[in-house]
């Protein structure tokens, strides 16, 4: 009898035993289970707070380029530079091969480029979603961030209107010491500032207010680079000014070889060193190799090589998320006249079409991109056209701007699409690798009082400038080129 209660003692004991591992198992099988999705949505989607989960690759800088001294984090001294400051001025300026018609010179003219016709909604209420919040900074995580990004994937970003805003500019006109004289309208004199609190509004959602912390997050150890015309400088003033206004410590925000910006130098790195990420500037006005020839009077002449990808093209292999451009180079002077310009191989053409040389020009790119990007590692932007409203001729014959102070509401600049931008999207068509077209064309498009104008040139001191040569094609800063910045973000957010 004592045996058998022994028996049924050990019994009992076993089977709680068992019982307990195997509930203890059940739960922690569970547990285990949901991890894996809340990690792959952290590294997809990093929120500031949670960068700690975000795996990225080792942050390099170009061969020779390195910047920063790892310890003090500070400029490296000039003395121990590989370059003297005369010597790098010399050799890493992108001297233009132009001798005429340079549309850089204080103007870069370009088509009046135009999408579907849309209404700017001329309302300054701001509506919005109580359940998502767009403000500047937000957090784009929980019930509203969720709502949001769900928005975001079936919205056309590129249709819309601009609403009046009172919360913009996301920085104030003058704080930002990145934007060179010839788009600073405030400084340079012009009194109206209707035209700075316009913020675009797709059809279909909201866009995600631009929160500097959270872009810079997720470009951690990574490298931005826009490369093009004058009108890629734009953009990227503007993008330094955005970032700029997410870091509590400006100090740790500089340009790696202590330059100003200027429109005659064409390479820029700006170094963020709490997040060991640089944004760049590579000017390549037309994404193939510039060139000259010597003609039989012994002068020299310009020749573009549109079966060649441009000589700047070895530093774009180097970047993380590229942002290209070209076109206002392509409509003027001897690249639309074409006559002894174009080249393929070493054949000069005595008279070449400038639509079907853009075509070409594009191609190879895109050949270029296909070759060389890995779309696993790296993505790749091609912004737009974004329109010039020149009234009664062009940038150099006379052309002006000046006294616009709201968007077009109406007019036949509503209803156009110009021939490149259809070339643009062929060849995106075309190609093998991804590349997301930032088509700003119909949203510039309204902004015929977003230019320079006069306003390119300090005129606070009184001195006279003249009305005659007015820029009609960049934008003031703050101003349009930020919501092209905003929809890099947005796109971000939205993939």
């Amino acid at each position: 009898m004592a045996n058998s209660s022994s028996f049924n003692h050990r019994y009992t004991v076993i089977t709680s035993l068992f019982l307990v591992s195997f509930l203890l198992t059940i739960f922690l099988f569970n547990k285990r289970a949901l991890e894996p999705t809340l990690y792959f949505y952290r590294d997809f989607f990093p929120q500031t707070t949670t960068a700690s989960h975000i795996s990225l690759p080792n942050f390099t800088l170009p061969d020779s380029e390195e910047p920063v001294d790892s310890v003090i984090h500070q400029p490296i001294s000039q003395n121990e530079t590989i370059e003297s400051k005369t010597g790098d001025d010399s050799r890493n300026m992108e001297v233009s091969t132009e001798n005429e018609d340079d549309p850089d010179g204080g103007v870069d003219s370009g088509e009046d480029l135009i999408y579907n016709s849309t209404n700017v909604e001329v309302s300054s209420e701001n509506k919005k979603d109580p359940d998502v919040d767009l403000e500047s900074g937000g957090d784009l995580s929980g019930n509203g961030g969720d709502k949001l990004m769900e928005s975001l994937k079936s919205c056309d970003l590129y249709r819309g209107t601009w609403v009046k805003d009172e919360e913009y500019p996301i920085y104030k006109a003058g704080s930002c010491p990145y934007v060179d004289e010839a788009f600073d309208c405030q400084g340079n004199g012009r009194k109206d500032s209707d035209y700075l609190k316009w913020r675009w509004k797709p059809n279909d959602c909201d866009l995600p207010r631009f929160n500097a912390t959270d872009f810079l997050t997720r470009l951690r150890g990574k490298r931005l680079m826009l490369v093009g015309d004058s009108m890629n400088r734009n953009q990227f003033e503007s993008m330094l000014c955005l970032l700029r206004e997410g870091l509590p410590d400006k100090s740790k925000m500089f340009e790696i070889h202590g330059r100003r910006i200027t429109k005659g130098r064409g390479y820029y790195v700006f170094k963020f060193v709490d997040f060991k990420c640089t944004v760049e500037f590579v000017r390549s006005h037309f994404l193939v190799k510039e060139g000259v020839r010597i003609n039989a009077q012994g002068s020299s002449n310009p020749t573009l090589s549109i079966d060649v990808i441009d000589k700047t093209a070895g530093r774009w292999k180097r970047a993380d998320i590229l942002v290209f451009n070209t076109g206002h180079w392509w409509t003027h002077g001897k690249t639309a006249r074409g006559k002894n310009y174009y080249k393929e191989g070493d054949y000069l053409y005595p008279k070449f079409d400038a639509v079907e040389a853009y075509r070409r020009a594009l191609r190879t790119w895109g050949k270029w991109i296909d070759k060389n990007v890995n779309p696993k590692k790296q993505l790749v932007f091609y912004r737009g056209y974004s329109s010039a409203h020149f009234r009664g001729g062009d940038w150099d014959s006379g052309g002006t701007c000046n006294g616009e102070t709201e968007p077009v509401l109406r007019g036949s600049i509503l209803n156009n699409y110009p021939v490149k931008m259809k070339i643009v999207e062929e060849v995106i068509q075309e190609m093998k690798n991804p590349v997301a077209l930032l088509n700003v064309t119909s949203l510039t498009n309204f902004r015929k009082d977003g230019h320079p104008s006069i306003f390119g040139k300090n005129v606070t001191a009184g001195i006279k400038v003249s009305s005659r040569r007015q820029d009609c094609s960049h934008w003031c800063l703050p101003g349009v080129p930020d919501a092209w910045n905003e929809l890099i973000y947005a796109t971000l957010v939205q993939h």
